[in-house]
């Protein structure tokens, strides 16, 4: 199953809240609620969140069995 764990932990270390991601990047609060629900985002958002963050996808999304 994937998880959004390093996500939060990547948004935290950045000292990026969800409100600069939604006010100052454009990332739809409906993004920010999928991720919270551990539901699925298009590759294209991982990719922004990427090149937001300056990080590798693995501080975003993790695989655990």
């Amino acid at each position: 199953m994937i998880t959004y764990k390093p996500f939060w932990e990547t948004l935290k270390k950045k000292g990026i809240s969800t409100y600069t991601l939604i006010n100052k990047y454009g990332i739809s609060s409906a993004t920010i609620d999928r991720i919270k629900k551990g539901n699925g985002i298009t590759t294209a958002k991982l990719n922004d969140f990427c090149e937001i963050l300056d990080c590798n996808i693995e501080e975003i999304i993790k695989f655990e069995k």
